[in-house]
């Protein structure tokens, strides 16, 4: 099979596509024909080796895991002897472990991780736009986003900010979203009741308080925004900073106002299954609609890391090839 590999840290043109056996599925493992992966701020912090502190996880020297790619839509081609979640021919959406994966024609996991039906309403890319749900994760568990709370969304454009904008209406909340001048509308649409330039203004210094501020895009920081939270408010982020790391123990010790940080990755594949299962709900009742910045083929692996490290809105998409 064909897939995207990188064996050194590096730019965009570290990696190349190449030839590489296809696995064989054994056990209770089920083998994929991906048809879309997203490529990922992850994927290119991976790719990149940087920051530093983030090769304590991916390789202190040179990468643990030389194919790229968390999610992925596809069709289950063949299945283990024990498989009996799934079948052949299924059309699924899933996450892999953190041993990557997902930027090749095929993909293998097991039957107990992140697997689920495809929504029967969107096609592979849709579904795989829709399959991180760091947002879900931080709304519902860390802030547990209720009606008549107030949130503010930084970064409100991207692929995980897209999510949580839709979401926390479906919560509920009064949502306001911050991106750039170039996707304003495309924030109103997703359903935020208010939207905020931030090219022309500073949302920390804008009088305004909210009861939580997911800043998705880490552009900002908890002192910055301790302003602009209510008396117990929440401040949640998905990049971790040296600060942060500092802040959440404090915060959670003294005083009503807290910053939080979570590792959404790192959570238990049931866990995740459970997510993929109510985004597909929300997603065939109409409720969440893919954003997507882009589409590549995987020759084009290369355009595709150039797209997601000069900042993108919605989510970057990787097509495979027909095969036959």
């Amino acid at each position: 099979m064909r897939a995207a590999v990188y064996r050194s840290y590096g730019p965009p043109d570290a990696v190349r596509v190449e030839e590489v056996p296809t696995p064989t599925p054994a056990g209770e493992e089920v083998l994929v024909r991906v048809h879309a992966a997203t490529v990922s701020v992850t994927d290119g912090t991976a790719r990149r080796g940087s920051p530093g502190y983030s090769r304590l996880f991916f390789g202190l020297r040179r990468p643990k895991w030389t194919v790229l790619g968390s999610e992925f839509a596809g069709v289950v081609e063949a299945v283990g002897p024990a498989v009996h979640r799934v079948r052949v021919g299924d059309e699924v959406v899933g996450v892999t472990g953190p041993d990557f994966g997902a930027h090749a024609e095929y993909v293998r996991v097991r039957q107990d991780g992140a697997l689920a039906a495809k929504p029967a309403n969107l096609d592979f890319a849709g579904a795989v736009a829709l399959a991180d749900t760091t947002a879900l994760a931080f709304l519902r568990d860390r802030a547990r986003l209720g009606a008549g709370q107030t949130i503010l969304v930084n970064g409100a454009s991207g692929s995980v900010g897209s999510m949580a904008v839709q979401l926390a209406k479906h919560y509920g909340a009064t949502v306001t979203g911050v991106c750039s001048t170039a996707h304003l509308d495309l924030v109103r649409e997703l359903g935020a009741d208010a939207v905020l330039d931030y090219t022309r203004e500073d949302f920390t210094r804008s009088g305004q308080t909210y009861d939580v501020v997911f800043d998705v895009a880490g552009t900002s920081s908890f002192g910055r925004c301790r302003r602009v939270l209510g008396p117990a408010g929440r401040y949640l982020s998905p990049v971790p900073s040296p600060g942060l790391l500092v802040q959440m123990p404090w915060t959670a010790a003294f005083g009503r106002r807290r910053a939080v940080l979570a590792f959404t990755g790192l959570r238990k594949a049931a866990e995740k299954t459970r997510d993929l299962l109510f985004v597909k709900e929300l997603a065939e009742a109409g409720a969440l609609r893919p954003v997507i910045a882009a589409r590549y083929p995987l020759d084009r692996i290369v355009d595709a890391h150039r797209h997601v490290e000069g900042g993108k809105h919605g989510n970057v998409i990787l097509v495979m090839p027909e095969q036959g």
